[in-house]
């Protein structure tokens, strides 16, 4: 089983971060948490550990419309929340890879109609924000 949705994107790590978050406040999405891999591997673990990781961040997107129903159906679904995306570049990478949780994770640990309609809702809008990641802005390529 697949439990991401990914986008492999021509940008430099910095900006696919900048648009990651652009997109995801495009689809109604906040950003509630931000690890950074690379630095916290680096502070317990040694510069060894965060060279071997790359530039790598975890965002915890949350939409409170979708994460208010999915909780009101099952409090339980509290535990996945919020909806994780990631910003990853090895060190010798030309590209950067953005990823995020496939929300049908949720629906095959629920079952329940509530949390398939939700699932279904964020799954439409997290691939919508990795499309508009990739995507070429107007006038041009991807920065």
């Amino acid at each position: 089983m697949s439990y991401t949705n990914a986008v492999v994107v021509p940008l430099s790590y910095e900006e696919a971060v900048r648009r990651t978050r652009e997109a995801l406040a495009e689809q109604g999405f906040g950003i509630l948490t931000e690890i950074d891999v690379r630095g916290t591997f680096e502070k317990k673990l040694g510069a060894e550990a965060a060279e071997n990781v790359g530039d790598y961040v975890i965002l915890g997107a949350c939409n409170p419309s979708l994460a208010s129903k999915a909780l009101a159906a099952e409090p339980e679904m509290g535990a996945l929340l919020p909806c994780n995306v990631v910003v990853r570049r090895g060190k010798d990478a030309d590209s950067t890879t953005v990823e995020a949780i496939d929300p049908q994770t949720m629906v095959q640990l629920s079952g329940t109609p509530a949390i398939q309609e939700v699932a279904d809702d964020a799954g439409t809008r997290l691939r919508a924000a990795l499309a508009a990641i990739g995507a070429e802005p107007a006038g041009g390529r991807p920065q």
